[in-house]
């Protein structure tokens, strides 16, 4: 792989990791487009840890005080003291998360008469020579991120309520995750985890806004919750990676990459805190509409010529 590959593929994991616009989609349809071949699954890894660096230093005061109350929870359930309608707002958030981590051990499913499990079809979907699903589920993302974006203005010219100085005010949407919002933002991520141009930070956040989320809770959860999904992802990875890789890659490649997702998705971070709070996310909503659009027209072209439009090879 060159470096200028290498770049390429570390701006699109890093910008689309966080945004919601699906970082699978976007290097599915690049490496469709490019003709990029990658040798096994070691830069794909290499690249999720670097997107993983980014979340984990923006949320890293979080993270700790996650890390802190889980051992508070472990101790307070070994000595029978954990009370479900006692817990603090840390404590609660960490059981919210790890409640919508559940539905993620779907992917583990067997499928009767196959032999594979459903986790296989993401691993097939996201290498298979056809961009058609790609588009179709950008403009799944697309119409969530509608959807979502409704929500939110009924939310803000709905009830009025009293603000912490003793303000009447309009709300902006509840804090609180409950256990049902938990469970239904889990399930999107999982089905993000299946198919490439469903967004996860996309379909995550518009569950959450139209559950009545507050807009910043809402991101803030979807970006947590993404953190311990990202790492038993590579982890799974890893088992499959051989060293074999490195030497096909290159190091240089694989350092790059790392450190160009990491950064690249530090600042997609950033804009989308900011892009969600200023009330700007319809401009994703839009983007994927006209890409998914487009993806999905080249891609019924494509099965009907038979052949990869960019690059002239057979499908």
């Amino acid at each position: 792989m060159s470096i200028i590959d290498a770049i390429i593929q570390g701006i699109i994991q890093g910008a689309t990791e966080f945004l919601p616009v699906s970082s699978s989609g976007h290097l599915s349809i690049s490496q469709h487009i490019f003709g990029i071949e990658l040798p096994g699954i070691l830069f794909d890894i290499m690249l999720h840890l670097g997107t993983l660096l980014a979340v984990v230093f923006v949320y890293r005061a979080t993270i700790w005080k996650l890390i802190k109350e889980f051992i508070l929870l472990v101790q307070d359930i070994f000595h029978r003291k954990f009370k479900w309608s006692e817990m603090s707002k840390d404590r609660r958030l960490l059981m919210m998360v790890i409640i919508s981590l559940v539905p993620l051990f779907l992917l583990f499913l067997p499928i009767p008469g196959t032999g594979m499990q459903i986790k296989d079809y993401s691993e097939f979907f996201a290498t298979d020579t056809s961009i058609l699903l790609e588009g179709i589920s950008l403009l799944l993302t697309s119409g969530l991120l509608f959807l979502a974006i409704r929500a939110g203005m009924k939310v803000l010219s709905g009830k009025i309520v009293t603000s912490p100085d003793g303000q009447l005010v309009q709300s902006s949407g509840r804090k609180k995750i409950h256990t049902i919002d938990a469970i239904l933002i889990g399930f999107m991520q999982f089905l993000a985890a299946i198919f490439p141009g469903l967004s996860r930070s996309g379909s995550t956040l518009s569950i959450g806004l139209l559950r009545g989320i507050n807009k910043q809770a809402a991101l803030d959860f979807s970006f947590v919750m993404g953190i311990p999904a990202i790492i038993a992802a590579t982890i799974l990875s890893l088992k499959d990676a051989g060293s074999q890789d490195i030497a096909e890659v290159g190091v240089l490649p694989l350092i790059i990459g790392l450190l160009v997702a990491a950064i690249v998705g530090f600042l997609a971070i950033k804009l989308l805190k900011w892009m969600v709070t200023s009330g700007r996310l319809e401009i994703f909503a839009y983007y994927t509409l006209i890409v998914g659009g487009v993806i999905t027209l080249l891609g019924i072209i494509e099965h009907i010529t038979g052949n990869n439009l960019f690059t002239g090879k057979p499908l």
